[in-house]
This record gives structure tokens, C-alpha cells and sequence, in this order.
């Protein structure tokens, strides 16, 4: 067991808010570990820290050896010595940086590291743009990588196959857990459920106090009641009076300092946090929306050619009703190019008149900057502004987030928010390109139950394994120019 990095006294401000504040962190040559947390929860300037490409005053980081880094998307810088394997493995095929796309650099990026003699490797979004393939590559090259691993991924299948550990970076803390992603959910439910029982009991301990020291209220007022009540009784009479009213004042007193005492056993009480809320979203659908069509898309002898390249020769697709159908392949298979014949309506297919079609590409998107967020939602909206903050709560906008212009929006927020708005548009089939990338894990998971709770028809295009595996109905994969029906 050797110790690769020791860290102390990581703290780190920004616009007021804690983005790092860890006292002590450790990292051994057996560590493979899966940091995750938020978007902005400040994953990948811990990685930068760590690795010393951003100083943090007064912070102390000893290193005990070398480290490769991918990050998500820099200039790929080529080296002297490739592993020229790995480099066509990942889909690399030009090893000119000028003329390389940027999932391109990721790759090269992955096989520099890959390469290196290195004691430890720290990855961030390594799988972002590499298809199925390529990520089953990476994965099985890691498995058999001899160091220490830490990687910040929204990738679940991924992280279920190559960390034994789970570092969550929330409000500046690292919380650990052992296992893998899948592990540290049922672990976070456990938690949830256990947080959840000790919060109904904190409640109802509370209710059984205040309910007591109400009676405890209650029965002094009755008791001065009975005094005045008795005093005017008195003031005619002589004698045994005062006694009287001794007596009567001496039980209030005591009835009052009782309240007093469950009172004081309320305010001791141990405040319990509520678990977060498990939102279920409802989707609803018009009537003047529904399609009684059952296969609304039928595509038929798809002949396509990009330039040089046959994309597709004589294939045929159809998109029963209500699924949710998955398209799968290779990079430049044409998943993307697919989709975009759809919206244009090309002749090859066949698409129900009524057919409302909303599109997510993960750029491109056109929109006021000066429009507030609940603003921008409520446009061509059917659902109300309580169903519409209950779908931006489930993907990480908070109340102050609603208020915010779309302008001061990250990149990410600006995904998740064009997600949202589709969903719950007008529309009766959606074509959702790659709609898993950039978010974190939290709002991966909500727009997964969204996508499998859509009232409409969702064509997708995904590399996310475990999206694949718990949304589509059926999945057709791009291979030798045809789609295959794989499911």
C-alpha cells in the first residue's frame, strides 16, 4: 500500500459559496475512485488542485508520483511515444491536431494516458464522445490498469465497471463510499429511508410535546379562570379567602412551569433534516396531440450518401406508438444524419400528419438571453408553474435558479433547461440527440424517469449503457448501412 498523493487544507471561494472546503484527503496505488456531485459542485478543480494545475493558497498537496491527466476537451498535445494500438482502438485515425475534432483530442488524449508509465491517472468525462465500442475499450484497458484511478464521469456503467469507490463532492465536503456507483445509490437510498424514519419520529415526538405542553397551557388558563371566577365570589365574604386564592395560584404556577419545562424539552430537541423528496413527474398529453397511428414513423428504402460516404443503403425503420426506441452505432454511422431526415420530413418516410415533432441537439439553440428562467418555460406551455418547478427541482434548479436569466446560465444549466421545455412542449414525438451528455448524475437519473414517463413517442440517440438498458422499448443499431431491430 503506497500513498501517491496526500492533501490538506483544500479551500477554495467562489461568489461567496464554499466550491471546496476538505481538511484531508488521501489517495493509495490501489485507490480506483468515482468522484461525483453536481454540476458546479467543483469536480474538476479538485482534479486540476490535486494535480497541481491550480494553486490554492494555503493549501499543502505533497505528490509521491506521476500522474497522466485526460481532461474533458484541451488541445491535444501529441508525444514522442504512442501506443499507436490504442490510438486506432479509440477511433484515431489522423493524428494531425489541427485538423481533429474535439472527440478526437479526447481520444488521443485517453491514449497518451493510456501509454504513460505512470503511477496514477486522473480522468475527467473520459467517455464523453466515444461510442459504445470505444468505451468498452477504455474500460477494459482500465480494469487492467496497475494504478491508482480517479474519474469524474456521468457515465453509470462505466463507473460500475472500473471504481470500487465513491467520492460525492457536495457543499465543498467529500463524503466517501465503498463500492461501486451502483452500490453508493442503494447505500444513498439506505440513507434516504433511514434519514426519512428518523425525520417522522423527530415529527412526532415534536407533535406529542407541543400537544402536551398545549394541555399544559389549556389547563392554566382554566385554572385562572376559576380564580377570577372565585374572587368574585369572595368579595363579599370574610375570611378563608386568601388561603383560597394561595392555593389556586400556587397549582397555576406549577401547571405553567410544566408548559415551561416541555417547551424548553421541544427547543432541545435534535432538529432532523427532511429527505430529499423523490419527485415523480407526470406528463400529460392534449387530446388534440394524440396520434392513433401505430407506427406514426415508417421509414422505408433509406438511401444516403454525405459526401463519399454511403450512410445508408435500402433501410427501413419503423417507430411503433408511445415507444421509446433507441438508436445505437458506431461513430459517423449516421444516428445523427437519421434523425434530421426525420424532422425534414424526407420522401422516404412516411410521418403521421399530426405528427409535432421537437428536436434536442446539444447545440444550436436559439433564445432571448434576457428572458428569466420560468419565463422562458412558461412559453408554449401547457402545464402550470408548479408542475413546471417541480421538473427544474428534479434537475437541480433550486428557486433562485428560476429567477436567474437565461444569459448568466452555464452551458449545462442551458441543457438541462432545453430538455425540460421539450418534454413538457407541445409536441407528440420527440428526437433526442445524445440528451445524456454534460449532465451530472443527479439530473442523468430524473431525465431518465422523465424520458420513461413521457406520454409520446421518444426516438434517442445514446452511448449511456444504462440509459439504453432502462428507457428504450426498442433499440435499432446502424451496422453495414441497414438498421438492425436488436430489440
Amino acid at each position: 500500500m503506497e500513498l501517491l498523493i496526500k492533501a490538506k487544507d483544500i479551500r477554495l471561494e467562489f461568489a461567496g459559496r464554499d466550491v471546496l472546503n476538505i481538511d484531508e484527503l488521501e489517495i493509495y496505488d490501489y485507490d480506483r475512485i468515482g468522484l461525483v456531485g453536481a454540476n458546479g459542485a467543483g469536480k474538476s478543480t479538485l482534479l486540476k488542485v490535486l494535480l497541481g494545475k491550480l494553486t490554492v493558497p494555503g493549501c499543502q498537496i505533497n505528490r509521491f508520483g506521476e500522474f497522466s491527466y485526460i481532461p474533458q476537451l484541451e488541445e491535444a498535445v501529441l508525444q514522442e511515444h504512442k501506443d499507436y494500438k490504442i490510438v486506432g482502438k479509440l477511433g484515431v485515425h489522423d493524428l494531425e491536431t489541427d485538423t481533429m475534432s474535439g472527440g478526437e483530442e479526447t481520444r488521443l488524449k485517453i491514449a497518451q494516458a493510456l501509454s504513460a508509465q505512470v503511477h496514477g491517472i486522473f480522468a475527467d468525462e473520459p467517455t464523453s464522445h466515444l461510442d459504445r465500442e470505444g468505451i468498452d475499450f477504455l474500460i477494459g484497458q482500465l480494469k487492467y490498469f496497475a494504478g491508482a484511478l480517479l474519474v469524474v464521469s456521468h457515465d453509470r456503467y462505466f463507473l460500475d465497471e472500473v471504481v470500487d469507490k465513491i467520492w460525492e463532492l457536495k457543499d465543498g465536503k467529500i463524503i466517501e463510499y465503498w463500492g461501486n456507483y451502483s452500490d453508493y445509490l442503494r447505500q444513498k437510498e439506505e440513507e434516504r429511508k433511514r434519514q426519512a424514519a428518523e425525520y417522522e419520529q423527530f415529527l412526532a415526538e415534536r407533535n406529542r410535546l407541543e400537544r402536551a405542553a398545549e394541555e399544559k397551557r389549556k389547563q392554566a388558563q382554566k385554572i385562572e379562570q376559576q380564580a377570577k371566577s372565585a374572587s368574585k365570589k369572595n368579595k363579599t365574604k370574610k375570611g378563608g379567602r386568601l388561603a383560597h386564592q394561595k392555593s389556586i395560584g400556587s397549582k397555576q404556577k406549577t401547571v405553567y412551569k410544566a408548559a415551561k419545562s416541555i417547551e424548553q424539552r421541544i427547543a432541545a430537541l435534535k432538529a432532523v433534516e427532511a429527505p430529499e423528496n423523490i419527485q415523480t413527474i407526470r406528463f400529460r398529453q392534449s387530446k388534440a396531440l394524440e396520434l392513433h397511428n401505430p407506427y406514426p414513423i415508417i421509414g422505408k428504402d433509406i438511401n444516403k450518401r454525405v459526401g463519399d460516404k454511403v450512410l445508408f443503403e435500402s433501410a427501413s425503420i419503423q417507430i411503433p406508438l408511445g415507444a421509446k426506441v433507441a438508436l445505437v452505432g458506431g461513430n459517423g454511422a449516421g444516428k445523427t444524419t437519421l434523425m434530421k431526415m426525420i424532422l425534414n420530413r424526407e420522401d422516404c418516410f412516411s410521418i403521421s400528419p399530426k405528427a409535432k415533432i421537437g428536436y434536442f441537439a446539444q447545440n444550436g439553440y436559439k433564445y432571448n438571453g434576457d428572458l428569466k428562467v420560468m419565463e422562458f418555460m412558461q412559453e408554449d406551455c401547457d402545464y402550470n408553474a408548479s408542475e413546471i418547478r417541480s421538473v427544474l427541482d428534479s434537475m437541480g434548479f433550486n428557486q433562485n435558479d428560476i429567477g436567474k436569466k437565461l444569459s448568466v446560465l452555464s452551458g449545462g444549466e442551458i441543457v438541462k433547461l432545453m430538455l425540460s421545455k421539450m418534454l413538457m412542449g407541445r409536441y407528440n414525438i420527440l428526437l433526442m440527440d445524445e440528451p445524456s451528455n454534460f449532465l451530472d448524475l443527479q439530473s442523468l437519473e430524473a431525465l431518465e424517469m422523465m424520458m420513461k414517463e413521457y406520454a409520446g413517442t421518444i426516438l434517442f440517440v445514446t452511448h449511456d449503457k444504462r440509459l439504453l438498458e432502462n428507457v428504450a422499448d426498442v433499440i435499432y443499431e446502424i451496422k453495414d448501412k441497414k438498421l438492425h431491430l436488436v430489440r
